[in-house]
């Protein structure tokens, strides 16, 4: 069964299905086209929520997420990344899981998410946060071709500018760095404008050598302090910073959201209490989609839930397929994209200028038929 919403061709699919039969077709037939997949399996933490029972035996529950890990290794592109949400329960089992599929090299980091700023007095300690490992393809291409973070007024703030240089503000990092792979070109004494003389740290050594440390302070690129007596440090100017800043793995909740701001999220869009228990707000997929994702590129979710995943890849302009097992797809899913596509305005909508359009196709797969 298929039909779309807006026009077609948009190549975005919504996919009613058992993700592992959708992910073998997507194998034989789109291998190397994902360029991120988002995976918030069940967690396997023992809890009852509105929709399904999160209880599986441990074996088997772990066999289940790796099964779909593998197929969806196969869809990666050389530059692709898989991203999956988990808590505590199973965070130290999957990863162990994942290091066999996707090899230890290939493991870029854990982030932290804070998913709730209140405090929990059910349990021994407050459970405030959630992980979400990253694996890639290749981790040193990604590294190459993952985006970075833009300068925020946090990180604006600590430029400033105290000699007036006429090129902006700047901040200072440090003129040496270690020297176990330090060439004798690197250890020397340097000679400050004012005439001290300055020698690095036991250990350590100077970032450039003594030709091109004194062109750089003849270009006024190393700073001595405001009375010229200080060690000396390398200008680092905001202007200069036109990739922005290395992503960092601990995302506060005000950057990216919490649980409860997903929900209000849902709740606005379907003028009911919503039945997901455990939704991700649409900033915290942003950034996901930022970080891995450039305009264009196709973005798979395998357990897609309340479809944020999608919803924020279409109004960033990537491209998705979406599957999911449960009604809701139907009921609730669908739903909201056509919302998305008319222009909704949650979210991340305003922040990334959303004002409607594109489309999707919505299809069912069933299972193939045993011959007799």
């Amino acid at each position: 069964d298929k039909w779309s919403c807006g026009p077609r061709g948009s190549r975005n699919s919504l996919i009613f299905g058992d993700n592992v039969i959708v992910l073998q077709a997507l194998a034989r037939s789109q291998p190397d086209s994902v360029r991120c997949a988002y995976l918030d399996p069940p967690y396997n933490n023992g809890e009852s929520y509105k929709h399904y029972f999160d209880s599986m035996g441990h074996d088997a529950w772990l066999a289940s997420v790796a099964e779909r890990l593998s197929l969806i290794k196969t869809l990666l592109r050389s530059d692709g990344a898989v991203w999956i949400s988990i808590d505590d329960s199973e965070l130290h089992y999957l990863k162990v899981s994942a290091d066999l599929i996707f090899g230890r090299e290939n493991f870029v980091g854990t982030i932290v998410w804070e998913r709730r700023t209140t405090r929990e007095n059910r349990r021994a300690f407050s459970r405030n946060h959630e992980y979400i490992l990253v694996y890639a393809k290749s981790a040193a291409l990604w590294a190459k071709k993952r985006n970075f973070m833009p300068i925020n007024e946090e990180i604006e703030g600590r430029y400033r500018n105290p000699d007036n240089d006429s090129r902006g503000v700047w901040q200072s990092i440090s003129a040496n760095v270690q020297d176990g792979h330090a060439t004798k070109h690197q250890h020397y004494s340097l000679k400050a404008p004012n005439g001290k003389i300055h020698h690095p740290p036991k250990g350590r050594c100077w970032v450039y050598s003594k030709s091109k440390m004194e062109e750089e302070i003849k270009r006024n690129n190393i700073w001595f302090g405001r009375d010229g007596n200080g060690a000396p440090r390398i200008k680092s100017f905001i202007s200069e910073r036109t990739k922005g800043v290395t992503p960092e793995s601990l995302w506060r909740a005000h950057d990216v959201g919490t649980t409860s701001e997903a929900k209000k999220e849902l709740i606005a869009i379907f003028q009911e209490e919503t039945l997901f228990d455990t939704p991700k707000p649409e900033r915290l997929m942003q950034r996901i989609l930022s970080i891995s994702t450039d305009p264009g590129d196709l973005v798979l979710d395998a357990y897609l839930g309340s479809a944020t995943t999608v919803a924020v890849a279409h109004k960033m302009g990537r491209r998705y397929i979406g599957i999911e097992l449960g009604d809701h797809i139907k009921t609730h899913c669908a739903l909201r994209m056509k919302m998305v596509v008319s222009g909704e305005k949650g979210g991340v909508s305003a922040l990334e200028g959303w004002e409607g359009g594109g489309g999707f196709d919505f299809l069912t797969l069933s299972a193939p038929r045993r011959r007799r």
